[in-house]
């Protein structure tokens, strides 16, 4: 992770301060270099504001699943996000060529500072706690959770939530999903939940009978099975009431001057019915047939 030494200061506030003393000083400007920058923070071209100036750097997951991102490749803009990321950039102005990938961590994903990144996409919820620390996009998509087990394991007949209350469930660190299995399987407690780093570690987990249930997003949950990340597993059932209100976001620092510009072309995707369609497109397969457990 990148963070500025003073992430208290802005580059709006740093040219005011900079202006300030110059003007003490009874100087006309505050030299070239700040000057710049007055420019770049005002521009109405996102291009000027990138973290490499007329490209986009947007992170994924390392690895990214699907069917967010097939193959892991998200330069072939097939996958729900891959697909989308391209079509926010081409509404900011940016060309596919001018689209750079990176990776990170989820963590990073939602952590204070600055980055080398411009934006994050690998299904951040979006919730008030994280909001003090990264800006937002618009919501694209709102999961639920489902719980993945092993097709011969004890709680493969599992009908409710209360038949899950024993098992020992993995997720990821950082997600809602622990959250989610604390409040609606684990009646308030943390006992019982184990937290890994990523999901792949989290279904060798699951794998290797060290934990018995792994929940997560409802499209990766049916991934992981039909691709055989978890062995020999069926997803039991979705989580009743774990409809994500807020929704998902793509994430930027925290005032990024950005932001404005990935609002309004996130909301002119689902105004004109793009995001939808490519809901339809990539998460269809992975949303549907998938039973709702009791409570």
């Amino acid at each position: 992770m990148h963070f500025s030494t003073n992430p208290n200061l802005n580059r709006r506030q740093a040219i005011a301060v900079c202006a300030s003393t110059l003007a003490t000083l009874g100087l006309a400007a505050c030299g070239g270099s700040s000057s710049d920058s007055s420019a770049a923070a005002d521009s109405k071209d996102p291009k000027q504001l990138t973290f490499e100036q007329g490209k986009l750097t947007i992170a994924t997951g390392d690895p990214a699943w699907e069917p967010w991102v097939i193959g892991d490749d998200p330069y072939s803009g097939k996958g729900f996000e891959a697909a989308l990321a391209y079509a926010l950039a081409d509404k900011m102005g940016f060309s596919k060529d001018e689209v750079v990938w990176t990776r990170t961590s989820f963590d990073e994903a939602c952590a204070p500072g600055d980055h080398n990144w411009d934006l994050n996409i690998q299904q951040v919820s979006i919730s008030d706690d994280r909001k003090k620390a990264v800006d937002f996009s618009p919501a694209y998509f709102r999961a639920t959770q489902s719980v993945v087990v092993l097709k011969d394991g004890k709680y493969a007949g599992a009908k409710s939530c209360k038949d899950l209350a024993s098992a020992n469930i993995a997720v990821m660190v950082g997600s809602t999903a622990g959250d989610y299995v604390k409040d609606a399987i684990k009646d308030g407690s943390d006992e019982g939940i184990s937290i890994f780093d990523d999901n792949s570690i989290a279904a060798q987990a699951v794998t290797s009978g060290q934990c018995d249930a792994l929940v997560t997003d409802t499209p990766e949950a049916v991934y992981m099975v039909e691709s055989g990340q978890v062995d020999n597993a069926i997803v039991v059932g979705q989580i009743p009431g774990t409809e994500d209100p807020e929704g998902t976001g793509v994430t930027l620092k925290k005032d990024s001057p950005l932001t404005p510009f990935v609002t309004d072309a996130m909301n002119a995707l689902i105004d004109d019915g793009t995001v939808k369609k490519l809901q339809d497109e990539w998460l269809a397969d992975y949303t549907s047939n998938v039973p709702m457990l009791e409570k």
